[in-house]
């Protein structure tokens, strides 16, 4: 994943490409980016509180989510089966996992708005990818 500052100027690139756009596309525009972008913060605390994999859903990642959940569920069931190593072992690997995606939570969501502010730019007809110009 591009470093937090890459993330952030492309963000601006996507949000001057945005100003560009006629008065009226530029408010749908903004009125389905405020519908579709997530928020950082609320991906840092379903993280935090919940780290078996809901701030996945959040951002609509389900196959990623419900592999956190089957790996601490299959961690519990081995701790109740009697392998208490192995089942442990299951749980703290998703916490690791999951603490590093907390401790970047910021640009994990950035980069996730950014894919959409570019994906609603491709529906108005402007290439995200193109320089910043008149539209």
């Amino acid at each position: 994943m591009p470093d937090q500052r890459a993330i952030e100027a492309e963000d601006d690139r996507l949000r001057a490409a945005a100003a560009k756009l006629p008065d009226k596309q530029r408010a749908a525009f903004y009125r389905e980016a405020r519908r579709r972008l997530r928020d950082p913060d609320t991906y840092a605390v379903l993280n935090w509180f919940f780290m078996v994999g809901l701030h996945h859903f959040y951002l609509g990642r389900y196959a990623r989510g419900l592999v956190d959940i089957g790996l601490v569920a299959a961690g519990i069931g081995l701790m109740i089966g009697g392998d208490v190593l192995v089942g442990l072992g299951a749980i703290l690997g998703v916490f690791i996992l999951e603490l590093q995606a907390l401790f970047r939570s910021q640009a994990i969501v950035q980069a996730w708005n950014n894919r959409i502010q570019r994906e609603l730019l491709r529906e108005y007809g402007v290439d995200p990818d193109g320089p910043v110009g008149d539209h």
